[in-house]
């Protein structure tokens, strides 16, 4: 077993899903733990630590969306990714708010999300250098604390949204275009998603601005990019 590859938490109340994920993974060299519902996942999260958790979306009880936002309270870092058969802007939305980091539609190439978890494996495990606050406006931004503040209160952040904001104030007052603020934020194979990035967008602004739907900080350029401004007045 390699210790790079990463110990993985397999979430589905599917026993062959189950079966077929853990047989595939741990012969990609991933340790591998399995559960059958999202309260047994949250119990494994609190005892154990894992890079990854793959969750699948629709199970009995807490069900994963409930189980996803329990264990993002858990741990602030932990990618989660969502395994789904749903596809509906309202389903991406409620998962990515729960604190979801990425979603895989079923059926899935194995590829794909292999790809996709050796991803988040190695951004979580990565260590980013220490960085200055950034300052804008009545956003501040602590890299090294992976905290926001607006106006002095704080504001919580899921990691993608913390991640995608951190990366426009990097580069305030210019356009970053969608491909590269994709491939800086999940990853070099994607570029396409571009749902991601206005679900995305859409939840920092209610957070962040005062203002969502005439929004100050979180410009789009449109059929480019966004862009973070500092507001002149």
């Amino acid at each position: 077993m390699s210790e790079l590859a990463g110990t993985l938490l397999v979430v589905d109340d599917d026993s062959a899903i189950r079966y077929a994920l853990v047989t595939t993974l741990t012969a990609l060299e991933f340790t591998v733990a399995e559960a059958c519902c999202g309260e047994e996942a949250v119990a494994k999260v609190r005892k154990l630590q894992f890079d990854a958790v793959l969750l699948d979306i629709s199970m009995p009880g807490i069900g994963g969306v409930e189980a996803c936002r329990q264990i993002r309270n858990l741990s602030r870092s932990i990618p989660i990714l969502m395994l789904t058969v749903l596809d509906s802007q309202n389903d991406i939305v409620e998962a990515f708010n729960a604190g979801a980091d990425d979603y895989v539609k079923k059926p899935f190439e194995i590829r794909e999300l292999t790809a996709r978890l050796r991803r988040a494996v190695t951004r979580n495990r990565s260590i980013e250098p220490l960085s200055s606050v950034l300052a804008l406006g009545e956003i501040e931004l602590d890299p090294a604390r992976r905290t926001v503040k607006r106006n002095g209160q704080s504001v919580h952040l899921t990691p993608k949204e913390f991640d995608l904001l951190h990366h426009l104030m990097e580069n305030a007052g210019a356009p970053v275009t969608h491909a590269k603020l994709l491939r800086a934020i999940w990853g070099p194979e994607y570029g396409d998603e571009l749902e991601y990035l206005r679900v995305f967008v859409r939840q920092l602004r209610l957070k962040i601005e005062l203002d969502p739907a005439r929004p100050s900080y979180l410009l789009t350029e449109p059929y480019v990019g966004y862009r973070f401004c500092e507001p002149t007045v």
